[in-house]
Formats: C-alpha cells, sequence, structure tokens
C-alpha cells in the first residue's frame, strides 16, 4: 500500500519517445514546463526529445534532409535538466512556423497540397521514433495541435498515430478552458514595476506617459499590470463599444471585396483619455500620470492607419511597425490644447517583451510545473489524445478536449475577453482616475 510520500509508480505505456515542442512568443516558466514534463517521462523510463525551435525544423524535413541531433532536436536527459525549472528563455528555442497555415476548413484536409507540411511534421517525428507529441504555445499553436491530430484521422488505419496533448501558454491570459497561463503574473509584475517607474518620472516633471503593453486580443495584462502599477487609466479592446465604437466601409485587401469593419471611434477615446487627464488636473491636482493602452487596440484602428503594415502567417498585424502609443500621444496632446490652452508632455513607449523572457515568479513556476506534469498524466496515466491540460483551484488538472476549444467548422479558437461589467473589469475602473461620465 502507497503512502503519502510515496512517488507515481512506473506504469506501463506504449509510449516509448515523447517529443516536447515549443511555438510562439517566449513566456515566463517555459522551462518549468518543458523540465517537468520531461522529468516526468523519463523518470517512467520513457525517452524525451526536444524539438527545436518549433515546428521550423519538421517542416524542413525530406529523405535528403533527415533530422539532426543538435540542429532540429536534443535528446532530454536528467543531467540536461539540472535545476532547470526557474531559469529565464525556453531551453529548446521556439519559433512562429506554422505547418497548418493553409487550412482553414475540414474540407481542406482531404487535399495533398494543403495537408503538405502536416505530413512532412508527422514523418519528421515518425523518422525519429517519436510517438507521442506535447505541444506548448498560445491559441495559434493549439490550432495547429488540433489540425496535427485532425490530420492523423484522414491516414491509413495501420498507420501509426501520435497523440497530442497541448499545454496553454501565453502571457496576454486570453485561453479559454484555463483561469490563468503560466507567465502571465510574472509579466504582469514586470510590467506593473516598470509603470510604477513611469509615474514616478511623470511626476517629477509633471508629464504623461501612454504605456503601450502587450494585449493584443483581449486585455488581461494590460489590465492586470495597470491596477498592479496603479495606471491612471486602461483601454483595451473590450472597452470599445457605446460611443467609442464605430464602423467603415473599405476594400478586403486578401479578397477584393468590400466589407464593413467594426473600428474605434479614435475621437472619442482620445477625450476619454483628455478627461482623466484633466479630473486629475483640477479636481485631484496632480499633474502627471501613466495611461496604459492594450496593443490590440490597433486592429482596431480605421484603415488609414493601418494600410500597408504587414501581417505574420497567422493573420496578425504587425503591431511592432505601427507604434500605437505615440499615433496617440500626439492626437491626446492636440485635443488637450485644444480643451486648455495649455500643452502638456506627453511621451509614448512600447512594453512587453521585456516581459516574456523575466525570471519567473514562484507561482508561475508552480503553474508551469503542475501543466508539465499534466502532460505526463494526460498520455501515460489516462492514455488521451486530442486534449488541452488544464488548471484549476488548487492546481487541480482538468483535460478539455480540443473540439470544445476549436470550432469544427472553422477550426478556429475562441479568445476569452474580459467580460464587461464583470468584477475584474469593474476593478480597474474603481482604482483609476475617476471620470463621471
Amino acid at each position: 500500500m502507497s503512502s503519502t510520500l510515496s512517488r507515481p509508480p512506473v506504469l506501463e505505456s506504449n509510449i516509448h519517445k515523447v517529443a516536447i515542442l515549443f511555438a510562439g512568443g517566449p513566456a515566463p516558466a517555459a522551462n518549468a514546463v518543458i523540465s517537468t514534463a520531461a522529468c516526468s517521462f523519463l523518470r517512467n523510463n520513457i525517452e524525451v526529445v526536444g524539438i527545436l525551435y518549433g515546428y521550423s525544423g519538421l517542416m524542413q524535413f525530406s529523405p535528403e534532409r533527415p533530422l539532426e541531433e543538435g540542429r532540429d532536436y536534443i535528446n532530454v536527459t536528467h543531467k540536461f535538466l539540472k535545476r532547470t525549472r526557474n531559469t529565464q528563455g525556453i531551453m529548446i528555442g521556439t519559433a512562429r512556423a506554422n505547418p497548418g497555415k493553409d487550412i482553414s476548413h475540414p474540407d481542406h484536409f482531404k487535399d495533398p497540397e494543403r495537408t503538405k507540411m502536416l505530413r512532412t511534421v508527422y514523418e519528421a517525428l515518425r523518422s525519429i521514433g517519436v510517438d507521442a507529441l506535447i505541444s506548448i504555445g498560445g491559441d495559434d499553436t493549439l490550432k495547429t495541435a488540433n489540425k496535427f491530430k485532425l490530420f492523423q484521422e484522414q491516414l491509413f488505419e495501420e498507420a501509426p498515430r501520435i497523440p497530442v496533448v497541448h499545454l496553454p501558454k501565453t502571457i496576454d491570459n486570453d485561453y479559454m478552458g484555463i483561469d490563468f497561463t503560466f507567465g502571465y503574473f510574472t509579466a504582469v509584475e514586470f510590467l506593473a514595476n516598470e509603470i510604477r517607474n513611469l509615474l514616478a518620472d511623470a511626476e517629477a516633471n509633471r508629464s504623461y506617459f501612454v504605456a503601450e503593453t502587450m494585449g493584443r486580443s483581449a486585455g488581461w495584462l494590460p489590465y492586470g499590470a495597470a491596477i498592479a502599477g496603479e495606471a491612471s487609466l486602461v483601454i483595451s479592446v473590450e472597452d470599445i463599444t457605446g460611443k467609442y465604437e464605430a464602423s467603415e466601409e473599405n476594400t478586403d485587401p486578401k479578397t477584393g471585396k468590400r466589407r464593413i469593419r467594426r473600428v474605434m471611434d479614435i475621437e472619442e477615446v482620445v477625450k476619454r483619455v483628455v478627461a482623466t487627464m484633466r479630473v486629475r488636473e483640477e479636481a485631484e491636482g496632480k499633474q502627471f500620470g501613466v495611461i496604459v493602452l492594450a496593443e490590440g487596440l490597433a486592429e482596431l484602428l480605421p484603415f488609414e492607419h493601418i494600410e500597408g503594415i504587414p501581417r505574420d502567417e497567422h493573420g496578425h498585424i504587425a503591431i511592432s511597425k505601427l507604434n500605437l502609443s505615440r499615433l496617440f500621444c500626439d492626437l491626446i496632446g492636440r485635443e488637450y490644447t485644444r480643451q486648455t490652452g495649455k500643452k502638456k508632455k506627453i511621451t509614448g513607449l512600447q512594453l512587453g517583451y521585456e516581459s516574456r523572457c523575466a525570471k519567473p515568479q514562484a507561482f508561475d513556476v508552480m503553474l508551469g510545473s503542475q501543466l508539465g506534469v499534466g502532460s505526463y498524466r494526460a498520455l501515460v496515466e489516462k492514455r488521451l489524445d486530442g486534449v488541452m491540460v488544464s488548471v484549476s483551484g488548487q492546481l487541480d488538472l482538468n483535460y478539455v478536449p480540443f473540439n470544445q476549444l476549436v470550432d469544427p467548422a472553422t477550426l478556429v479558437t475562441v479568445v476569452r475577453y474580459i467580460e464587461p461589467g464583470s468584477d475584474f473589469h469593474r476593478l480597474a475602473r474603481f482604482l483609476e482616475t475617476y471620470v463621471h461620465e
């Protein structure tokens, strides 16, 4: 009979070699996830390979270019994992290469040309004896994992299957199926500290900073950073409703067809920022502050501001090419002068990349470690395939099927927004400078 101090027993498994792959942007505690996942399998006498730089090497596989140890993958050992849980960076690297980019409908799996890259990935993994895959990444990587599973369902019945388990990663925390993603709290703390520094600078100079933070699809990161950093105001995509919302008609650059786009009413948003500045100055005696904007607001800019801006393989606008904060600084400065007749120094800057590989805080290490162990428990203990490992409550594990997270008709994931009027949303409104509208 086992005691509470006993380790889980070694289990019989049809998995002999598992591959761990990380894709997309970095996140603090990535190495906690990778190392605990690897250690769990190694302790069950299962070989572990770390796929280097996401799918990029796998997608180049061919008989003429076989996978090469040290270039495309590494063999992970206990010695390699020595004290790696709290380290920064990503020990196996990452990339945004997307083998499923040509598939956007279930019928596309019948097209050999569209599935070519998925087949290449499958054959590359099989060529080194991999019989299970752990995918770590954001919603785009989840979509790829789901497509890899669906691709295998089209194979001949006798073809070996590679079960795939996904571990959710994004500092944006906009994932359906899990309360908080690893790295989120570390990133929030890092950005909050930056905001606190900016506040001290702003107060000394009687000026303002407009800080654009990561938060492409939802406002969890900018809201968390603004709350913890004591920002004067935070605005994210969830806030563009009512009078702050507009629409415009233009031509879709991909299809050439006319379309109606939902956009923000920049004039109203700018006026709301200036209202905060004036209340701080006239009612509270504060001539300084920090305004936090989510980078995802760039997607809601009128077309004239984003025309010609490139997009990545997943269709996301290259936000770094736009500089949202600088654009708003100019507009806010002009509106403030128009209303008051005075000038105010307003400086824009982009925050975010600095937080992605920050030293992880304890909670993210614990959360990431549980997700890593969860991949072992899903594949070996429960023999699951096509699930995302999730954590709730006091790090309790649960497993969410891909078909509950990815629309089976469109193969697209659902973004988890901050619900307007929710207690988390209202917390920021309670704490920032009060403006009566």
